[in-house]
């Protein structure tokens, strides 16, 4: 699970809130400042229940500011996802696959090849995203390497892999990759990722992808070697889904939650202004000391039917980036290459 950086030295975030989304970083240094980032381009849509945000982080300043990497965030909002809605995740697809095109800026030659790395535990319901994109993957290098055309006109070489997490490895997921890239030469690299948000809505019906890489682990604290242009020698981008949200974020916005319930009562209203006097700090170690008995207090909470939003966002992101990587997928569609 994905990426972030330290906060500019001076700026204090509300609870030490954990946030792999850039939408939500940029949300919550607003909600603080009441005012517009400096260094910052946005742009909001809307077709058919899919909100697109383009986010650009333009200044070193605003990127520490923010605790994300400088570069492009392409954010998509389908709150509909969670009713099952089978429709709605084709059109998403399609929208993503779309937008991928424009994102990407691939090269017009076919033949140079594009790496898609799975990264996660498959054997950990949350955080297997990764691999699962990577099954239903349409591979193309060792067919077009060949020479023969078998596959036809349109297609793209397109190599995959998912070479797990470094507790059943040894190895650093950016090590592995950059050593597949001296081999392979790929004139792009494409990571999957499960990421941590810091509010329930936004999990698993929200995609982020970000032209700025990737730090595996960095989502749930475990910091590792990065995952981007110059640590691989290519161009790299990131897609990720929350899949976790930290307790302590819960925890903060049920506070919040409860002294406006109290202020609504007159009877509580001394309760509330109570409440609202704690500042971010008394907050956060208040919910520290709650929580510190379950792992440190580092505790990661995920919807129970996990497994199977997982599975849809695994199907979205794989169509998407089979019809966005391949030209003929892209104009005949990609359902028939999914079955």
């Amino acid at each position: 699970m994905s990426s972030q950086m330290e906060p500019q030295a001076g700026f204090v975030p509300r609870y030490s809130i954990r946030t792999d989304l850039a939408l939500e970083a940029r949300e919550i240094v607003q909600q603080q400042t009441a005012a517009d980032i400096p260094g910052v381009s946005s742009e909001n849509l809307q077709e058919n229940g899919i909100a697109i945000n383009r986010l650009e982080i333009e200044t070193e300043q605003a990127s520490a500011q923010l605790g994300k990497s400088r570069g492009r965030y392409l954010t998509f909002e389908v709150p509909g996802l969670r009713r099952k809605d089978a429709a709605l995740q084709d059109h998403l697809s399609e929208v993503m696959a779309r937008e991928l095109v424009h994102f990407l800026k691939l090269p017009s030659n076919l033949t140079q090849s594009v790496l898609v790395v799975g990264l996660g535990n498959w054997n950990v319901t949350p955080d297997s995203l990764g691999p699962k994109v990577i099954e239903d993957l349409l591979v193309t290098r060792h067919a077009v390497t060949a020479g023969d055309n078998i596959l036809g006109e349109g297609f793209r070489s397109i190599c995959a892999i998912s070479p797990g997490v470094l507790g059943t490895t040894g190895i650093e997921t950016g090590e592995i990759i950059a050593a597949l890239v001296q081999r392979v030469k790929p004139v792009l690299v494409i990571v999957v990722d499960a990421l941590a948000a810091r509010r329930l809505e936004r999990l698993h019906t929200t995609i982020q992808v970000a032209d700025s890489g990737i730090s595996p682990g960095s989502g749930v604290g475990n910091n590792r070697l990065g995952i981007n242009r110059q640590t691989v020698g290519v161009p790299t981008v990131a897609i990720g889904v929350p899949t976790v949200v930290d307790a302590s974020t819960i925890a903060g916005e049920a506070f919040d939650a409860l002294s406006d319930h109290f202020k609504k009562d007159a009877r509580g209203h001394a309760l509330s202004n109570v409440m609202r006097d704690f500042d971010w700090e008394q907050r956060r170690q208040l919910i520290t000391e709650v929580l510190a008995p379950y792992a440190g207090g580092r505790l990661m909470v995920t919807p129970k039917e996990t497994d199977a939003f997982v599975e849809d966002m695994a199907y979205v992101i794989s169509g998407a980036l089979n019809s966005a990587l391949h030209p003929r997928v892209h104009s005949e569609g990609s359902e028939k290459y999914l079955q």
